[in-house]
């Protein structure tokens, strides 16, 4: 079985469950973000491992299911927890999801992480809207195209869409939530980041740094479908200056949690605004 016969027989199947639904939006939930899960309306939930094909999310804090109901008054889509390279799976297995979102017929993909702060302004809870991204993860888009989804060379200069982040900047002031805005940086993992590879981050521009995000970027667009992404920081690079610090996973999920209710209402709010057209 080829690659795109696999996207479009999982894509098949999810819409044998649920036939009458045309997914609007896209959204992928990061680490200890299911909350805005819990705010999706007449919810139909569906498994990955059921889906043929589809890889089992092993992440601390990732569910992993497909979640299908209406959000903001809008149909959504919704990955409660993500699949990611460090899993061991290959870069198509990653992205398998959203190529399956794509099929489905979403026109906007949201994307959210937990991340460190490589910036020494952030502090654990902050909300930041990404602006733009570093790659250092493969590529998605190595090997034969997928012509029918987009271009041999799709163009990155806007990865993340800025009318998007204007609306969610305005929002969150209209909310009195505090946004920061920056580069996010994604690598391997899964371990933590020493304190001179924050330094390095850091130098090369990026404000957060993660383990995921980037390639389900990059495929959607491949698409063009617009993106709006958003990281929780959930530990931040100053704190490594001392000497009995340690970087926890189960704080970090910790971390994500309380700080999901803010993003919640940006992305609630974000997509009542999206026009159907």
């Amino acid at each position: 079985m080829t690659y795109l016969d696999t996207i479009h027989t999982a894509a098949e199947y999810v819409r044998r469950k649920n036939p009458k639904f045309s997914p609007l939006v896209g959204i992928v939930l990061g680490s200890g973000l299911g909350k805005l899960a819990k705010e999706i309306e007449d919810p139909y939930v569906l498994p990955y491992g059921k889906i043929p094909g589809l890889p089992i999310s092993t992440a601390l804090g990732h569910k992993g299911n497909f979640i299908f109901g209406n959000l903001g008054g809008k149909r959504v889509v919704a990955m409660d927890g993500r699949i990611h390279f460090y899993e061991g799976y290959g870069m198509n297995l990653v992205t398998l999801p959203i190529r399956v979102m794509q099929v489905l017929g979403i026109k906007y993909l949201f994307v959210s992480n937990a991340a460190g702060g490589t910036n020494l302004d952030y502090n654990v809870g902050d909300l930041m809207v990404i602006k733009d991204h570093i790659n250092l993860l493969p590529n998605p888009l190595i090997g034969p195209n997928l012509e029918n989804f987009g271009p041999r060379f799709p163009d990155m200069t806007r990865p993340y869409d800025p009318q998007l982040i204007r609306e969610a900047e305005r929002i969150a002031k209209e909310e009195g939530i505090h946004l920061r805005k920056g580069v996010y940086v994604a690598c391997s993992g899964p371990s933590y980041e020493t304190p001179a590879e924050y330094r390095y981050f850091r130098s090369i521009g990026a404000d957060a740094v993660g383990m995921s995000t980037t390639p389900e970027v990059i495929v959607a667009r491949h698409s063009n479908i617009p993106v709006f992404g958003m990281s929780v920081i959930t530990d931040v690079a100053h704190a490594t200056d001392d000497e009995d610090y340690v970087t926890d996973g189960e704080a970090i999920v910790k971390a994500a949690d309380a700080a999901a209710d803010k993003m919640s209402i940006i992305f609630k709010k974000l997509i009542e605004g999206l026009q159907e057209s």
